[in-house]
C-alpha cells in the first residue's frame, strides 16, 4: 500500500478545523481549502498550508479528506466532468467523513472504483470536543483494503475506528446513532425542566440522574441546561457545537432511510418534529442542538 505523508483536507468547519488540526500534530502534510476565508485562515494559524481551490489541494496529495454539510456538497465536489475525481491520481486514498444518504456515500464510492481510487464513507461521532482532542469516533463504510489504508489517518483524529460494512455502511451507523443522540437529547432536556419546575437544582437532578438508571451521554457529557456543566455549548448560550440545522438534516436522512427499509421509528419521527418546531425560528436553527432545553423552559415570570 501507499504510504500517506501529504492529505488534502476540504471542509473547515466546527469539525473539519480541528480535525485537520490534529493530523498536522500528528506529522502529516495538510493542505487545506474552505469556501469560508476565516476559516481557511484559522486552519494556516493550526499548521496547514492554503490551498487556493479544492483542486489545488489535491495537487500531490496521498490522501484526500473531507468533511462537507450534505450530499449535494459531495457530489459537486468530487462528481462530474468538474469534480475532483477526474483529477485525483489512481493511488491517491478518498476518505468522505461528511454525514450524508448512504446513497450518495455508495455513488461516490462506486464513481471512485471505476477511476481504482480506493474510498470510503467515514462520518464522525463524539462533537467538537472530541474533534479538537482527536478521540471521535469513526463508523466506516468501504472494503478492508481502503480501511486498513486510511487507519493511521484516522488514528490521527480518533480514538475508536469502527468497519460498520460496504460502502454507505458508515452512513446508515451514524444515523442511527445521531437519531437516538435526538432522541435522548430531548428525553434529557424534559427530565431537567421537569425537576427545574418543581423546584430542584438542575445540577443536583444531573448528579442524581447520571448515577441512576437515568444516565446517558446527552446528560453525562453535553448537558444541555445552562450553568450545570463548564465547557458545553448550554454554558455558552449554545454557540457553537452541532447546529439544530445539522440534526434536522441527519433526523431527514434517518426518516428517508427508515422509509426505504419500511422501518418503524416513532420516536425518531417525534424527534425531528420537535426539533423542526424548535428550529423554526432561524436564530434557533444556528444555535447548537442542546437549545432543545429552550422548548421546555418558562417565559421569566411565568
Amino acid at each position: 500500500m501507499y504510504p500517506i505523508k501529504n492529505i488534502a483536507f476540504i471542509g473547515l468547519g466546527n469539525m473539519g478545523g480541528p480535525m485537520a488540526a490534529n493530523l498536522v500534530k500528528q506529522g502529516f502534510r495538510v493542505t487545506a481549502f474552505d469556501l469560508s476565508a476565516p476559516m481557511l485562515e484559522s486552519a494556516v494559524e493550526n499548521g496547514c498550508a492554503k490551498a487556493d481551490s479544492a483542486h489545488a489541494a489535491i495537487e500531490g496529495a496521498d490522501a484526500v479528506v473531507s468533511m462537507l454539510p450534505s450530499g449535494e456538497a459531495v457530489r459537486s465536489l468530487y462528481l462530474g466532468v468538474h469534480g475532483l475525481l477526474q483529477a485525483m491520481d489512481a493511488k491517491t486514498l478518498l476518505i468522505d467523513c461528511s454525514t450524508i444518504a448512504a446513497n450518495d456515500a455508495r455513488q461516490l464510492i462506486a464513481a471512485a472504483g471505476e477511476r481504482g481510487i480506493d474510498a470510503l464513507d467515514a462520518p464522525v461521532s463524539g462533537g467538537t470536543a472530541a474533534a479538537t482532542a482527536g478521540t471521535l469516533s469513526f463508523m466506516c463504510g468501504g472494503d478492508e483494503r481502503s480501511i486498513e489504508r486510511a487507519r493511521p489517518v484516522l488514528e490521527a483524529m480518533g480514538a475508536n475506528i469502527f468497519h460498520a460494512g460496504p460502502a454507505g455502511s458508515g452512513q446508515v451507523a451514524k444515523i442511527c446513532n445521531n437519531m437516538l443522540l435526538a432522541i435522548h437529547m430531548i428525553g434529557t432536556a424534559e427530565a431537567l425542566q421537569l425537576g427545574v419546575d418543581n423546584g430542584l437544582d438542575p445540577a443536583v437532578l444531573s448528579e442524581i440522574m447520571g448515577a441512576s438508571s437515568g444516565g446517558n451521554w446527552s446528560l453525562e457529557k453535553y448537558n444541555p441546561y445552562p450553568g450545570v456543566m463548564d465547557n458545553v455549548p448550554a454554558s455558552r448560550e449554545y454557540q457553537g457545537g452541532f447546529s439544530v440545522a445539522l440534526m434536522l438534516k441527519d433526523l431527514g436522512l434517518a426518516m428517508d432511510t427508515a422509509a426505504g427499509s419500511a422501518s418503524s421509528t416513532p420516536l425518531g419521527a417525534l424527534a425531528k418534529n420537535l426539533y423542526q418546531l424548535h428550529g423554526g425560528d432561524p436564530i434557533n436553527r444556528a444555535l447548537d442542538f442542546s437549545s432543545i432545553q429552550n422548548l421546555f423552559r418558562r417565559p421569566a415570570g411565568d
